[in-house]
């Protein structure tokens, strides 16, 4: 780890796309120095972060309207009195859901907070 003499952020390793050189580069004020570790020593670290299924927050998916519940609302964007709803839990457990809505007419989606 390295820090910037500069302004005292957090420096990154990269390297040169002309000569393969590495060289350390703080990304707040463009300072840039040598770096003094040989590319064979220097080892990057990557990892990618996977979600399982259950992980996956769902606003909606893909299976029809038809199914869910309507109620008299009035769309924004249409001015339509009925829409499709639906509640989702996006806030932590003790704050009520949120409400989702479809319009009948147009499609639009729009949710409501408590």
């Amino acid at each position: 780890m390295r820090f910037c003499p500069k302004c005292g952020a957090l420096m990154v390793a990269k390297r040169d796309n002309n000569n393969g050189e590495l060289y350390w580069a703080c990304p707040q004020c463009g300072y840039r120095e040598q770096h003094s570790v040989s590319s064979s020593n220097l080892s990057v670290l990557r990892h990618t972060i996977e979600h399982s299924e259950k992980e996956r927050i769902v606003v909606i998916s893909n299976q029809p309207t038809e199914v869910l519940p309507r109620t008299r609302a009035t769309c924004p964007r249409c001015g339509h009195g009925e829409a499709y709803y639906w509640l989702v839990q996006t806030r932590r457990a003790d704050e009520p859901p949120t409400r989702f809505f479809k319009c009948v007419n147009c499609g639009h989606v729009w949710r409501e907070y408590d």
